[in-house]
């Protein structure tokens, strides 16, 4: 049985200060439709404008995952992003009144608390997954950061980190299963280094941050002078270091807890596919911009996969309509008539099924000795099957012509040939108006996309 998509049985709504803006924001998830996915929505800003969870969006990862669409900007994504993936969520829409989620302690579990107030509920459509069927990688030629992505039959991550320092270490994590996430990983918190920390606050940067939002390694001696500091900073009347080389300000929940945060990264930065995984991921040093980078180019990946990927259509059940029935309804005829059957047809789409043979007159001059059908046949042969589509919408089609006006985006992936079975697949991109229709095309034979295009045509009445 398939998995069903989830969305939350209610709003709710968590309040906190962003690390790095420092601005107090309210923010409250939404129940949202099938197929939404996760978008953030900012209503301190005129237009309620929406920046979708999309990886192509990320224009910024220094200090955590930044996305900006036409100007509009949301900081520090991927911890609340992290909290709905590890919940089993697929579709919230994210209302925030300011431009950084609250940091709270620095991990995801305040987000995973507030939504398990209100629960979950299934929907109708089906989750969508992206298989991994063979490896993708990519490296960040600068740090040495890798990540890979392999076949499995189930979504998990492993991340192995190395700062290069004795208080930190070598440190591993490993997610094997999602319903892992909440108890082994949604509270290992964001850390930082004491002087990464020093030169954040000296730039103006982590103007929400305190010492309860971060875990702070020491990596070398601290001066007096720089403790007072400190104590200024975060108002603290005392703040020391301990044995283990972390600030006194917090006690670690994981021995490894750097790593476990590195993976919790990991499962926000991948929410931006856009689409659940099926395979084990291997993250060596990972970062925001290596998370984003892969993300970028799995989104990629999946794209293409999408476009190209065939529907099934039972070619041997009975056709709602034959050439004959075709013929009453087109004004068409042979040797010029190029759609033999059609096998789908709704308000918004049609399937229509071309035998190409050998006897097909053009063959004959294209090309002796190598037949190949066409392209601009075939884009005849496309729109014969839309104008199928737009005739259904009249009471008299026989009374009717359908003309091309015009065809964008044409793109011929695969020679046809002659015993290839075509077939066309037409969708309205848009409802028909005053006889306008405005369709996508795809056209499919030996079980691969062989050409696409955008087509527009207009529907007038016989003279």
């Amino acid at each position: 049985m398939n998995q069903k998509q989830k969305t939350l049985k209610a709003p709710v709504s968590i309040s906190g200060v962003g690390l790095h803006t420092g601005v107090e924001v309210n923010m409250i998830f939404h129940p949202a439709a099938e197929n939404h996915g996760f978008k953030f929505m900012r209503t301190d800003l005129e237009g309620n404008p929406i920046v979708e969870a999309d990886a192509n969006y990320v224009t910024n990862t220094q200090r955590g995952t930044v996305l900006e669409k036409k100007g509009v900007k949301v900081f520090t994504t991927e911890h609340a992003l992290a909290a709905l993936v590890g919940l089993d969520i697929d579709n919230v829409l994210i209302e925030m009144n300011g431009p950084e989620p609250p940091i709270k302690d620095g991990s995801s579990i305040e987000f995973i608390k507030a939504i398990e107030k209100v629960g979950t509920v299934e929907q109708e459509a089906d989750v969508e997954y992206f298989e991994i069927k063979e490896i993708v990688s990519y490296t960040d030629p600068v740090t040495g950061s890798e990540i890979i992505a392999m076949p499995a039959d189930e979504f998990s991550i492993t991340t192995m980190v190395d700062f290069g320092t004795k208080i930190l270490g070598t440190q591993n994590a490993t997610l094997n299963k999602m319903s892992d996430f909440k108890e082994e990983f949604a509270n290992a918190r964001t850390f930082s280094f004491l002087h990464e920390l020093e030169l954040l606050l000296d730039s103006g940067l982590i103007k929400g941050g305190d010492l309860n939002n971060a875990i702070i390694y020491v990596d070398n001696e601290i001066s007096e002078e720089r403790l007072n500091k400190l104590k200024k900073v975060f108002n603290k009347e005392n703040i020391t270091v301990k044995p283990n080389g972390i600030l006194d300000n917090l006690t670690l929940h994981h021995p490894n807890e750097a790593a476990r945060h590195k993976l919790l990264d990991v499962v926000g930065d991948l929410a931006l596919v856009g689409t659940r995984i099926k395979g084990k991921i291997i993250a060596n040093k990972p970062g925001h911009f290596v998370n984003t980078q892969f993300a970028k180019k799995l989104s990629k990946i999946i794209k293409i996969e999408k476009r190209n990927k065939v529907p099934k259509f039972d070619l041997n059940a009975e056709p709602l309509m034959d050439v004959t029935a075709i013929m009453k309804k087109l004004p068409h005829r042979p040797p010029f008539l190029l759609v033999d059957k059609i096998i789908e047809l709704s308000e918004s789409h049609v399937v229509g099924v071309k035998n190409v043979t050998m006897n097909e007159p053009f063959f004959e001059g294209h090309f002796p000795g190598a037949p190949v059908m066409p392209g601009v046949l075939q884009v005849e042969a496309m729109a014969q099957a839309g104008g199928i589509l737009v005739l259904n919408t009249v009471p008299d089609p026989e009374n009717y012509l359908t003309y091309f006006m015009k065809m964008d985006n044409v793109k011929f992936k695969r020679m046809v040939k002659p015993g290839d079975t075509l077939i066309f697949k037409m969708e309205l991109m848009s409802p028909i108006r005053r006889g306008i229709c405005h369709m996508q095309g795809y056209a499919y034979a030996n079980n691969k996309l062989v050409m696409e295009a955008e087509l527009m045509a207009q529907i007038a009445k016989k003279n």
